[in-house]
C-alpha cells in the first residue's frame, strides 16, 4: 500500500497548496506554448518539487495535447502519477550520479515519445551530481531534443555549477505556513476517515517544520499508533514534545519569578521522558506566541489547543513584560547552541531557567535592564519598589511593547522619591555597565573610562576619579563627558554634574609616556582619535616657541 503522503500527492495544479506563482507561471507557459526545456526547483525537502514536476509532465502529456487544464483521470496522466508512464523518467542523483549514468541517460534522450507528446526526465537531488558528471550533462542540457524536457530538483542550489543554473528556468519553492500544512491535514484526515481534532493537526503542522511530507508521514505513523481517532496525548507521545501543562506551567514559574517551580517543572519533563532540547524549543516557541498575543491583543486560533489554554495564554500575556520574555527566549537560544557543542541538555535548561526566573543574580547588562524596566513599571502603576524587582500580576498593567529608558520621572513630592534617588553605591555596582554602554559608542574612550572610578557624589556632582599618573586619560575624558553623561542617564535616569580629578594615588604599571600610551591605545584598538594624536605634537611646539 502506498505512504499516505504517496496516496495524497497533488492530482492538478489546482490542489497545489503554497507555490502560487510557480502555478501560474507553469500555467502560462504551457498556455502560450512556451515551455523551457529545462527547470531547476529550488526549495527545502517536503515542499512539492518532485510532485510540480509530475504535475508538468501531466499537463505535457495529456489526451488532446498540452493543457494546464488536465484531468487527473486521463490515462496518460493516471500512469505518470503512479510511476508507470514510459515517458516520464525519474533519476536519483543521490546513487545515480557518475559520468557513466549521464551518458546513459543522453544516448536514451534521442528516443521519441512512446505515447504523449514529451519526454520528461525529473532528476532528484541534483546536487549530488560530480563535476565530471555536470560537464558530460552540459552540452545535452543546454541542447536537448526538441520533445525533452528536464527538471532538476535540489535542496542545495549553491552546490549546483553556475553553467547548469544559466540553462534553467529556476523556481523556488517557498516553505509552507503552519496554517497551510494544517489545512492539507485536514482535507486528508477527512478523506482517510481519520477523527483528529484541529489542535492535534496544528501541532503535527508545527512539528513538521515546513515539510507537507513530513506532517503526512507523522499522521500515518499516529493512526498506526492508535487507529484513526487521534487525540493530543498520542501527539505529544508520538513526536516526543513536552506536554503543555509543563509548558504553562513553566512559564507561570517565570511570571512569578519562582526558581524553585521552574526546576520542578525540569524535573517533572526528566520523570516524563521528555526530551530537554526538545522542551526548550518548544518552550522558546510558546514564548514567541505569548510575545504575539500581547501584540495583538487576543491568541489567534492556531495557538490555543483548548479555551482553558487560550485563558491562561493571555493572563501570562498580562503577567510578563516583553522585555523578560525576548531575555528568556535568548537565554534558551544560548542554551540550546551549547547543547549543540556537546553540553548536558539538563544542565542548560535548568540554567536558563534559572537566570530568567532570577534577573537579580545575573551580572548583565541585559538582565540590568530588565530589573530597571521592573522599577519603571512599578512607579508608573504607583506602587513603591520592594526589594524583590520582581513585577507581581496584580500590580502592573499589561504592557503591549517594550517599555522606554530611562525610567519614568517621578516628581519630588511622591512618597518614593527617596527611594529612587541615585546613590553612590548604587552608581559603583552599576560602573562596569556604564563603562560598557560607554564603550559601545567609542571603544576608545570605554577605556579610558575602565582605568576611573566613581568616587564621591554629593549636591547632584559626581565626581570621577583617575590614578594620578593617568592626567592625560583625565583630559580625554573630560573631552568626552558627554558619552559618560549618556551611560549614566540610560542606566540610572540620573543626570549629575561629571567632574573630573586626580586622586593622589598610581595604580598599575609603571608611569606611560603620553606618547607610549597613544602607540598602546593604537595596538589595542587599531586607531588613535585625531586630537589625541595632535596633542603631543602641539605641545612639543609649544615648547619649541617657549625656548
Amino acid at each position: 500500500m502506498l505512504a499516505l503522503y504517496r496516496r495524497h500527492r497533488p492530482r492538478s495544479f489546482d490542489d497545489v497548496v503554497g507555490q502560487e506563482h510557480i502555478v501560474r507561471t507553469l500555467r502560462n507557459a504551457i498556455e502560450l506554448g512556451k515551455v523551457h526545456h529545462a527547470y531547476l526547483f529550488v526549495g527545502s525537502r517536503g515542499t512539492g518539487k518532485t510532485s510540480m514536476a509530475k504535475l508538468l509532465a501531466c499537463a505535457l502529456n495529456c489526451e488532446g495535447g498540452p493543457s494546464a487544464d488536465f484531468a487527473p483521470e486521463d490515462p496518460a496522466c493516471l500512469a505518470i502519477a503512479n510511476g508507470r508512464s514510459l515517458d516520464v523518467v525519474e533519476m536519483d542523483a543521490a546513487s545515480n550520479n557518475s559520468v557513466d549514468d549521464i551518458r546513459e541517460l543522453r544516448e536514451n534522450v534521442t528516443l521519441a515519445p512512446m505515447g504523449g507528446g514529451r519526454r520528461v526526465y525529473i532528476l532528484d537531488e541534483a546536487h549530488m551530481l560530480s563535476q565530471s558528471a555536470w560537464n558530460a550533462f552540459l552540452k545535452t542540457l543546454e541542447e536537448p531534443p526538441a520533445h525533452v524536457v528536464f527538471v532538476l530538483a535540489t535542496t542545495e542550489a549553491h552546490k549546483v555549477p553556475a553553467t547548469i543554473v544559466d540553462r534553467c528556468h529556476r523556481f523556488d519553492f517557498h516553505r509552507p505556513s503552519v496554517e497551510q500544512i494544517a489545512a492539507v491535514l485536514s482535507k486528508v484526515a477527512a478523506e482517510e476517515e481519520i477523527d483528529a481534532p484541529d489542535a492535534a493537526l496544528a501541532m503535527i503542522a508545527r512539528a513538521a517544520t515546513g515539510s507537507f511530507r513530513d506532517a503526512l508521514g507523522t499522521l500515518e505513523q499516529l493512526v498506526t499508533y492508535g487507529g484513526n481517532q487521534v487525540d493530543i496525548g498520542d501527539v505529544q507521545a508520538v513526536l516526543g514534545v513536552a506536554d503543555t501543562d509543563l509548558i504553562l506551567e513553566a512559564a507561570d514559574a517565570l511570571a512569578a519569578g519562582d526558581s524553585r517551580a521552574a526546576l520542578l517543572t525540569v524535573e517533572r519533563l526528566s520523570g516524563s521522558g521528555r526530551d530537554a532540547t526538545q522542551f526548550m524549543r518548544d518552550f522558546a516557541e510558546h514564548l514567541r506566541r505569548i510575545y504575539v498575543v500581547q501584540t495583538l491583543g487576543e491568541p489567534p486560533d492556531a495557538f490555543a489547543l483548548s479555551t482553558e489554554h487560550a485563558e491562561r495564554l493571555s493572563a501570562q500575556a498580562q503577567r510578563l513584560a516583553s522585555a523578560e520574555i525576548l531575555r528568556a527566549i535568548d537565554l534558551l537560544g544560548e542554551a540550546l547552541s551549547a547543547v549543540k557543542d556537546g553540553s548536558e541538555p539538563r544542565l542548560r535548561l535548568e540554567l536558563a531557567l534559572l537566570k530568567a526566573t532570577q534577573p537579580p543574580t545575573e551580572l548583565s547588562l541585559q538582565a540590568l535592564m530588565y530589573r530597571i524596566e521592573g522599577l519603571e513599571r512599578r512607579l508608573a502603576g504607583g506602587v513603591a519598589p520592594a526589594s524583590e524587582p520582581r513585577v507581581e500580576p496584580d500590580s502592573a498593567p499589561a504592557p503591549a511593547a517594550a517599555p522606554s529608558l530611562p525610567p519614568v520621572p517621578v516628581e519630588a513630592s511622591a512618597p518614593v522619591a527617596e527611594e529612587t534617588e541615585l546613590s553612590l553605591e548604587r552608581l559603583q555596582s552599576l560602573w562596569p555597565a556604564v563603562v560598557d554602554a560607554v564603550r559601545s559608542e567609542n571603544a576608545m574612550v570605554g577605556a579610558l573610562f575602565g582605568e576611573a572610578r566613581a568616587a564621591a557624589l554629593e549636591a547632584g556632582r559626581l565626581i570621577v576619579d583617575f590614578p594620578a599618573d593617568r592626567e592625560f586619560l583625565k583630559k580625554k575624558a573630560e573631552a568626552s563627558s558627554d558619552l559618560l553623561a549618556r551611560a549614566v542617564r540610560g542606566l540610572t535616569g540620573a543626570s549629575p554634574k561629571l567632574e573630573y580629578r586626580l586622586n593622589g594615588e598610581t595604580v598599575g604599571p609603571p608611569t606611560l609616556s603620553e606618547e607610549e600610551l597613544l602607540r598602546r591605545l593604537e595596538s589595542e584598538f587599531g586607531a588613535v582619535d585625531s586630537d589625541a594624536a595632535a596633542l603631543p605634537a602641539r605641545e612639543a611646539n609649544q615648547m619649541g616657541d617657549d625656548q
